[in-house]
């Protein structure tokens, strides 16, 4: 059985209501090993008025024990959440798991921490010196994303022949049997030859290069980003590259939002996420049903 290292996220949010109420579940797969001090489990345990699984299998000296306060934003849940995410990595390197799952962190509780990453992805490319790339989605339809978490104002500077070729061709290493790549153009209508703007002469360079280099014409011409996920669209391509964050993940969120997954490309390990975040506004309350199905589908991409 498959011992999966499952970081506890942001204990303020609704990461440990996951793992508690799906253990039994899961661990008829998989042998999950909860980056997370009993302790903790416990006072999260006494919140949601549940009780802690006998097999729930933690590990201790992930952090120090701090008051769990639903819904807020904390140096503690922020410091403690890295902490757990990177003993659970460090599990998977030392060879005592086989995976790593992530439940979900926040952004600025890191951020207070002190943490300088703004998510698991950059922290993952530092620690291994790999080029992480963000693949989110479902069976259906997947987005790559060749930039994620920066400002949208410097998307542009990032646009290159060789840095887009580059990411092709990890791509393309990482899904060695996919058919047809939809890459999105950066501006409205792809540019319009230019009238509305240069960057996908960039874009069509990458492309044209990996192509050429593959053999065959995998990656597309850049795609006019307001029509590539109509159903017509979506017929063709089920495997996306956005040119940033919002432009992929917004059609892929409203069409899927509640099963979606994010998976983690090119690293020495394997390392899957909910693709949803801590939910502060829904943490510990009783007068809401538990959506659990992109964690569990996280489990399951495992096993596939």
């Amino acid at each position: 059985m498959k011992r999966v290292a499952i970081s506890i996220g942001d204990l303020n949010g609704i990461g440990l209501e996951l793992a508690l109420k799906n253990h039994r579940e899961i661990s008829k797969s998989i042998q999950p090993i909860y980056m997370v001090d009993m302790e903790m489990v416990k006072q999260g345990a006494k919140l949601l008025e549940v009780d802690v699984p006998e097999d729930f299998q933690t590990v201790e000296g992930v952090g120090e024990e701090f008051q769990i306060v639903a819904g807020e934003v904390s140096r503690e849940s922020g410091l403690y959440s890295y902490n757990s995410f990177i003993s659970g990595v460090n599990l998977v390197k030392d060879g005592k798991a086989d995976a790593i799952v992530t439940l979900p962190i926040n952004k600025e509780s890191w951020s207070l921490a002190g943490v300088e990453y703004k998510g698991h992805t950059d922290a993952l490319r530092d620690i291994f010196d790999r080029d992480a790339i963000m693949l989110m989605g479902v069976p259906e339809m997947f987005v790559a994303l060749f930039t994620e978490h920066i400002p949208y104002g410097d998307v542009p500077s990032m646009i290159s022949e060789e840095r887009l070729y580059q990411f092709f061709k990890n791509l393309y290493r990482e899904i060695p049997n996919m058919d047809r790549v939809g890459v999105l153009g950066l501006n409205p209508h792809a540019g319009d030859n230019g009238v509305l703007g240069y960057d996908e002469v960039s874009i069509k360079k990458g492309v044209e290069k990996i192509n050429g280099e593959i053999g065959r014409d995998i990656f597309s011409q850049p795609l006019v980003p307001d029509v590539a996920f109509t159903p017509h669209m979506r017929d063709r391509y089920n495997l996306y590259v956005a040119m940033y964050h919002d432009q992929g993940l917004a059609p892929l969120k409203a069409l899927y939002f509640h099963e979606v997954i994010n998976i983690s490309l090119n690293l020495p390990i394997q390392r899957v996420s909910v693709g949803h975040g801590t939910a502060f506004d829904m943490a510990y309350r009783k007068d809401r049903e538990l959506d659990s199905r992109s964690y569990l589908n996280s489990i399951s991409y495992l096993l596939s």
